[in-house]
């Protein structure tokens, strides 16, 4: 499995509006800036993201975004899933019940499901706010003599 460029810019989009939007709602020309990421990519993003429980969206001077929640009630998992369509290893298990005719007989699909559970797992158990948190720890050690 291999998270795409959306994924990924998707997840620090967020980290940022977290660490940032103390300031109020944050724009997107200050998120591509610190993230170096282009600003025409971050609106695809926000595209997808601008849902009322991910997003809150305030237009004009002093506009931008902020998350709609907590920091700490978002897992990585939440946003993998909104910009990458799901997390499963193979197209058999996106679907629920599973409609594959081999399923009964597929001698591979407990490895795929293993898989699954462990990616699942793993990224439903980090928020924002403990990749903030954990930011935030890294740099005050960070002492310059």
């Amino acid at each position: 499995m291999k998270i795409s460029t959306k994924g990924r810019y998707a997840l620090r989009m967020m980290i940022d509006l977290a660490q940032n939007q103390g300031d109020g709602y944050v724009s997107l020309k200050d998120i591509a800036q610190r993230q170096e990421i282009s600003k025409k990519y971050l609106e695809q993003i926000v595209a997808i993201l601008n849902k009322p429980d991910v997003l809150r969206t305030n237009r004009g001077y002093q506009g931008g975004y902020r998350l709609a929640k907590n920091a700490n009630e978002y897992t990585v998992g939440d946003v993998l899933r909104l910009t990458e369509g799901g997390l499963a290893p193979v197209s058999c298990l996106d679907n629920s019940p599973m409609i594959c005719d081999r399923a009964e007989n597929c001698v591979t699909l407990p490895v795929w499901k293993g898989l699954y559970k462990v990616i699942t797992e793993y990224l439903d158990s980090i928020t924002i706010q403990d990749i903030v948190d954990n930011n935030a720890n890294k740099s005050s050690f960070d002492y310059v003599i």
